[in-house]
């Protein structure tokens, strides 16, 4: 069972991304066939400027390498570094519907406020088609916002399937489990674009004062409080074990607690859990060559696989030399 996931290199990593998504693709790493890329091309329809475009896809790579991604489980590449896929969009391209795309969320949203979409957002769906398809993949972890694109992905398969033979694998979608409340701090889902986030390799300092400063309402410290309807309650069972869940949530329903010390108490407990990925990510960004190795290992065996599939689709359409 081969599994396939691509993050894009957008900002920095944050709680949301972590508890949303990031976990979830590390624990599936175990199958020994999972695939990770940093989607540097997908962003190139947001980010156009050249130097932090590099910046985060090396952060990213460190990042997932910190928390948990092993390389030697998981291939982890960069989407940019395998140019198959580039080729492989072009075949896809040329047997995909245009009301396919039409309906897509990304480019839909974009027209319906008013916004200019170039054609890099209107075939992005069939660049996401290519990086799943290119590698056999079965499973593609997604969350719910995403399931859209597994099902034009299969849309796309079937039609060059049944033009050109079986050529293609067809993915199953892994719906992320969404249980993981993540909000920011104003108290909405955190999410960069409303700049509520909490980074998870950020400086303490910088840390303690965005958690320092998640909205609350104002009953008195001696009050009870319900834990039920509190931000900081609801981000600190992320991180905190049963007992210590019931433990906070007694002094809440008790009173005499004040949404400072809660807040303290999140700020240490979240500093504890990534205290060992933090310490991971320094050493390995002290070593530039070693995330080098890493990332061009990745390409290369990534790039195995694409010119297989690839190879297998370009003889299947009558490109190229197609003789032994």
């Amino acid at each position: 069972m081969r599994v396939l996931s691509g993050i894009q290199p957008t900002g920095r990593f944050h709680w949301g991304n972590y508890f949303g998504a990031i976990r979830q693709y590390i624990s599936l790493q175990e199958n020994d066939q999972a695939f990770y890329f940093i989607a540097d091309l997908h962003a190139l329809t947001t980010i156009r400027d050249r130097d932090q475009l590099v910046t985060l896809c090396r952060e990213a790579a460190l990042d997932l390498l910190a928390l948990g991604l092993d390389p030697s489980k998981a291939t982890l590449f960069r989407q940019s570094d395998v140019p198959e896929v580039s080729e492989l969009t072009w075949l896809l391209l040329t047997v995909t519907n245009l009301s396919w795309l039409e309906k897509c969320h990304a480019y839909k949203d974009k027209k319906g406020r008013g916004l200019a979409a170039d054609a890099g957002l209107f075939t992005y769906p069939v660049l996401m088609a290519a990086d799943i398809l290119i590698y056999d993949s079965d499973i593609v972890p997604v969350g719910v916002d995403q399931v859209q694109h597994i099902e034009v992905t299969r849309d796309i398969a079937e039609r060059f399937n049944s033009l050109y033979g079986e050529v293609f694998v067809l993915p199953e979608a892994r719906v992320l489990d969404s249980s993981a409340k993540v909000l920011g701090s104003d108290g909405e889902k955190m999410s960069k674009s409303r700049g509520n986030v909490i980074e998870l390799f950020e400086s303490p300092k910088k840390a303690r004062k965005k958690i320092m400063s998640i909205r609350t309402d104002s009953t008195a410290v001696e009050a009870a409080k319900d834990p039920d309807n509190c931000s900081v309650f609801d981000l600190y069972k992320l991180f905190a074990s049963p007992s210590q869940i019931e433990a906070l949530a007694s002094r809440y329903r008790a009173g005499g607690l004040g949404y400072g010390e809660a807040k303290q108490e999140l700020f240490e407990l979240s500093q504890e859990h990534f205290a060992a990925a933090a310490e991971r990510r320094e050493a390995l960004a002290a070593d530039e060559r070693r995330l080098d190795e890493i990332l061009d290992e990745g390409a290369a065996r990534a790039r195995e696989k694409a010119a297989e599939v690839l190879g297998r689709a370009r003889r299947a359409c009558g490109l190229g030399r197609t003789s032994s």
